[in-house]
């Protein structure tokens, strides 16, 4: 198997497709439907080419080449992290056995559903942000959207590949399914929720990047810990793409801080509406709410699917190998979250259950650093105003708390209460229309919209005013 992509084939790939006739035909066959969806459900402003990153090599150094390419030209391929042929699985019944190279007839069914649902995201995202481009607040923020677009793309050839390759005829099938679901659709909708919400503007895509693809970090970071090595490098691989997309996240949040920080020190007041920017409370309920639909992406508290999935080696823990226990968790007890007699407070599990929230407790710490960077803009500019993270128990539709409603602060509070009050914490058609009034397209060279702050620098060592997109 060769290293790096094979770029004089029709599919680029580093998995030795021209030596399996039959799988090059099937993923042949499955390029135009893909590119059909692309077309249909891809982002609708028209470009002649996007300054993109496009992979060239698995390896840590000198793995990307940038330069400027029209979008329905971008070579998709599929790529795999190097093989380590000594790799043994790090956890459960299997721990220490060699990693496996072809699905295990047990695990057939668990294995092709995990990878599903990780597929059913990816093109999600795209859908979702299709419309973007046309209010994009400069070319170099657009040329990020393209990059996160043409990137969940490659991540679902990714998962398509692994279904073709070693799931027979219900892995065409389910490949097939990914591109005949669409997020928001009544009919057809993606599979998790948050990938069914709307992305409507700017400030919804950075908090998207940052909350909802850090939840897709911590996935992959646990499915690259899977005994099946093939899943194992695929993932292993996308994260090296997706440490983009939080990027693109949290420096975004960070220039919608910025900007509005420095209009409430110009001009001594809190009352910045009118004054063309976001207010603080409205990036904090923008925060609360993308921050709460991404911790339901974690499932519930427990799980015996989760559990099992440990168990067969199917699903590690995030840094698995990080970790000071024996692996198999068969004899552990942890903590989770839990709501006892109405009361929000916490009860011993066994470990393999608490899994998920192992996983959510990880990925809020993560989110905190997030946070903790916004807070510091506020300080840095002598603004004693701050934002946090709302309570775990906050909006959620998913596990223990999905049947109460809880304040931010994580109060219990009435129904009918939440029903006057939500407006506090989450978005209103009020503050939408105001955000939304925002996002008037600058589409110049060198210049950006008065809602957010210019990027520190540019991309890949270019100037913030380098042509990254040429329009159509």
């Amino acid at each position: 198997m060769s290293l790096a992509p094979d770029y004089t084939d029709k599919i680029p790939n580093n998995v030795g497709l021209r030596e399996d006739r039959r799988l090059q035909r099937a993923l042949e066959s499955w390029q135009p439907n893909f590119l059909n969806w692309w077309a249909s459900m891809g982002p609708t402003l028209p470009t002649q080419d996007v300054y993109l990153r496009t992979a060239v090599n698995v390896g840590r150094e000198g793995w990307a080449h940038f330069g400027h390419v029209p979008m329905p030209d971008y070579r998709w391929g599929i790529f795999l992290a190097e093989r380590d042929p000594d790799r043994q699985i790090g956890f459960g019944q299997h721990k220490g056995e060699p990693a496996w190279q072809q699905v295990p007839g047990e695990y057939r069914s668990d294995l092709l559903r995990l990878i599903v649902i990780q597929g059913d995201t990816e093109p999600a995202s795209v859908e979702q942000q299709r419309n973007l481009g046309a209010t994009a607040p400069s070319l170099y923020d657009l040329r990020n959207l393209f990059q996160v677009n043409v990137e969940e793309g490659r991540h679902l050839w990714a998962m398509v590949y692994l279904l073709h390759a070693y799931f027979g005829r219900e892995g065409r099938e389910e490949a097939e399914e990914l591109l005949h679901r669409n997020s928001g659709s009544q009919d057809a909708p993606r599979i998790l929720g948050a990938f069914n919400e709307e992305t409507p503007d700017w400030l919804s895509f950075f908090m998207f990047t940052y909350f909802t693809d850090r939840d897709g970090k911590y996935q992959l970071g646990t499915l690259k810990q899977s005994a099946f090595d093939p899943l194992s490098r695929t993932c292993e691989f996308m994260l090296k793409e997706e440490s983009h997309h939080m990027f693109v996240g949290t420096a975004g949040v960070d220039r919608v801080v910025e900007r509005t920080a420095q209009v409430m020190v110009e001009n001594d007041t809190d009352d910045v509406a009118a004054l063309g920017v976001v207010p603080l409370p409205v990036i904090q309920k923008y925060l609360n709410f993308h921050y709460s639909v991404s911790v339901d992406l974690f499932g519930g508290e427990t799980s015996t699917n989760v559990a099992n999935y440990y168990t067969a080696g199917l699903k590690g823990r995030w840094s698995e190998e990080r970790r000071q226990d024996d692996h198999r968790l068969t004899d552990d007890a942890m903590m989770v979250d839990a709501l006892v007699d109405g009361e929000i407070t916490e009860v011993e599990v066994a470990a393999l259950t608490g899994l998920n929230t192992d996983l959510r407790r990880q990925y809020i710490a993560d989110c905190r650093g997030g946070v903790n960077r916004w807070n510091k803009i506020l300080a840095d500019a002598g603004l004693p105003h701050r934002l946090k993270l709302p309570h775990v128990a906050f909006n959620r539709r998913v596990g223990a708390f999905a049947a109460v409603t809880v304040t931010p602060d994580g109060e219990l509070i009435p129904a009918d209460e939440w029903q006057r009050r939500q407006g506090e914490w989450l978005p209103t058609d009020v503050d939408k229309i105001h955000v939304r009034s925002l996002m008037r397209p600058v589409h110049e060279r060198g210049k950006i919209a008065a809602w957010i702050a210019p990027p520190r620098n540019g991309i890949n060592g270019k100037p913030f005013d380098y042509e990254y997109v040429h329009l159509a």
